[in-house]
């Protein structure tokens, strides 16, 4: 194997990142329950990440802001996705190592996602501070999963896990939706 870099997202990642994911994910990626929560949004400023081989994205992993309850932001993870032949060479661990420190660095207090425990446990994320919480499509309440990145910010979180980010404008070109953030007037002008 190559070698990965992972770097920020940049528009021009975004058809190669929607490939990637209808191969990995397929109609499945829609039917997800934190799909839900970000459909229409935005991801969070600066949390969208990629990871390139020889030029091409092979693995993404993307984060958004949420409110976990009432009057408790936080991010929520998703989709993680590498690429079927890239797998097994740490690349997804490589995309949340990634992930979570820029999320730390920008003073962010937790991270949510609903998946496997036996897999992002070793991240350190587990269902303790999340019982409480839901999701408003269909789950397991044992997947969904937190890992606090400020200690106690996920005591007392209850109720309905809600998307807080930038609403993607109607009518935005199809190659713009799910850029790093919004584009400013200026740049939808230019």
């Amino acid at each position: 194997m190559t070698r990965v870099t992972i770097r920020n997202e940049r528009s021009t990642d975004i058809p190669a990142r929607e490939r990637l994911l209808d191969a990995t994910l397929g109609a499945a990626r829609f039917m997800k329950p934190s799909e839900r929560v970000r459909d229409g949004r935005f991801a969070a400023e600066g949390l969208s990440f990629v990871a390139v081989e020889n030029g091409r994205v092979v693995g993404t992993l993307r984060l958004w802001n949420v409110n976990a309850g009432l009057g408790c932001p936080a991010l929520l993870l998703g989709p993680l996705a590498v690429a079927t032949e890239a797998r097994g060479h740490g690349i997804g661990a490589m995309l949340m190592q990634r992930a979570l420190r820029e999320a730390r660095t920008r003073k962010h207090g937790a991270v949510l996602l609903v998946g496997d425990a036996a897999y992002y446990g070793r991240f350190g994320f587990s269902a303790e501070k999340t019982g409480t919480l839901r999701v408003p499509a269909p789950y397991e309440q044992h997947r969904l999963l937190g890992l606090e990145l400020k200690r106690g910010v996920l005591d007392g979180a209850r109720g309905l896990i809600r998307a807080s980010g930038d609403r993607i404008p109607k009518g935005l070109p199809a190659f713009l939706t799910g850029a790093i953030h919004a584009p400013t007037p200026l740049a939808l002008a230019a």
